[in-house]
């Protein structure tokens, strides 16, 4: 081993892909070459970073994030984004298609992004790419380029510059996805149902709740069920909150639907009867819903219904939440929460009796698997030495003012969680420790990788 590249990572906790355990973890150049056993012999002159009871977690993968660089780099930015996520045991994420300015929609508009992010980014990054109408010739163009998926929405996004497809337009688009193997990720709300909701405007959380019930889900997810069948596409359903969804969802996987479905660490973890009227920092949509709805949001999660856990960090700044008039239809809607999301998912994930090495396969095999990441998600031979040191029994309080991302305001604000981030390690490098960056960025940018 050559003492300059190589080192060994050790820990009482290592979280494999076959479970947790006492191990050393050997790493050269950048890449895991082998997990031995506990205090293995160790070649002269190689570094040992013994990590005592600290668990060693597979570095996580987000692939659901707004960094909404450039033209809203005010809302947040590549290397505030990155700097957060590094904190937050996050070596690897997925930057959406908008709210960006160009968005993510033509290989100019990526080339546009990848300049802006060269040099900035902690971690490593990749890009989906957006269909709206208008742009289906660009979908091949921008596959051969290297995006991961293709993302999409149902009703307004929000943004002017990424409309809505119609119906017509997501057969379209997903007729010429799946002539190159191409996916297509989904904000599975139908507008029919959300426009025959009661919208009203004011403080009141339930009033919101109402404006997004759960069969705007339901309802769109069973379209792109049918869509999936009948053309063999490969579709994928972004931030589930409807847990009345969960048995179609199932159904359809268990006939070989080409279906998968993430959730966020908000809807696992936080309540609609704990939200405070006015508390437009817990606006989101869809929405967070009641405790009973999150239950069974959990149970899909253990019997693997959903695939994977994933931010959805979508930021602001504080003047577009609206917190002068606590108006939930005029807030921005989007959780803070990049860096929070390891710890906020063990808190709960612990109280349930789940173990370290579920939340890793839901934030980071799963992840990765989505996005198709092959040296990413696991501690294991041949795998980037990407990895979290995590206190899982450390608690604290969350103090917005130290969170890395660029504008103090989450949901979780006053929260105490469990499980203290100790540091991040990309390619066998330390990140981040303790809650801030340790060097200068050292994130690549990712292309996916076609057969």
């Amino acid at each position: 081993m050559d003492a300059v590249d190589d080192l060994v990572l050790r820990s009482t906790r290592v979280v494999t892909p076959d479970g947790e355990r006492p191990a050393d973890v050997e790493v050269r150049a950048g890449a895991i070459t082998a997990v031995r056993a506990h205090d293995a012999p160790v070649p002269s002159g190689v570094q040992v970073v013994d990590l005592g009871d600290d668990v060693l977690l597979p570095g996580l993968v987000d692939s659901h994030v707004h960094i909404n660089d450039p033209g809203r780099t005010e809302w947040e930015g590549f290397a505030t984004a990155t700097a957060a996520a590094a904190a937050g045991g996050i070596t690897t994420v997925v930057d959406m298609p908008l709210n960006s300015i160009p968005p993510t929609t033509t290989t100019a508009h990526l080339d546009v992004k990848r300049d802006t992010a060269r040099g900035r980014v902690h971690t490593d990054v990749g890009f989906w790419g957006g269909a709206v109408p208008g742009n289906l010739a660009d979908l091949r163009p921008l596959h051969d380029a290297g995006v991961f998926g293709f993302k999409c929405f149902l009703l307004p996004s929000g943004v002017d510059e990424f409309p809505q497809l119609a119906p017509p337009e997501v057969e379209a688009a997903l007729t010429e996805l799946t002539g190159f193997g191409g996916m297509l990720i989904v904000h599975a709300e139908d507008p029919g149902t959300i426009g025959g909701a009661p919208q009203r405007s004011g403080r009141r959380y339930a009033d919101f709740l109402a404006s997004r019930p759960p069969a705007a889900e339901d309802r769109a997810i069973a379209g792109l069920i049918e869509l999936a069948r009948r053309l063999g596409a490969r579709i994928h359903i972004l931030h589930l909150s409807s847990a009345s969804a969960l048995p179609l969802i199932a159904a359809a996987k268990s006939e070989g639907v080409r279906l998968t479905v993430e959730t966020c660490p908000h809807f696992l973890t936080l309540t609609a009867e704990e939200v405070p009227d006015g508390a437009t920092e817990f606006k989101c949509c869809p929405p967070i819903r009641e405790a009973a709805n999150q239950d069974a949001l959990w149970q899909a999660l253990a019997d693997g219904t959903i695939d994977c856990v994933v931010s959805d960090h979508s930021p602001s700044t504080i003047d577009l939440k609206a917190k002068d008039t606590g108006d939930f239809a005029a807030a921005w809607g989007g959780i803070s929460s990049l860096q929070l999301g390891l710890p906020a998912v063990w808190t709960e994930a612990r109280r349930r009796g789940h173990t370290l090495a579920d939340v890793a396969r839901w934030m980071s095999a799963g992840p990765a698997a989505l996005a198709g990441l092959p040296a990413k998600g696991a501690i294991a031979a041949g795998y980037d030495a990407d990895f979290a040191v995590l206190d899982p029994d450390a608690a604290f309080t969350v103090d917005p003012a130290l969170l890395r991302h660029r504008n103090p305001i989450t949901a979780y604000a006053g929260r105490t969680l469990h499980g203290v981030v100790r540091g991040t390690w990309l390619r066998g490098r330390p990140i981040a420790a303790d809650g801030g960056v340790t060097g200068p960025p050292t994130g690549r940018l990712l292309t996916a990788r076609r057969p």
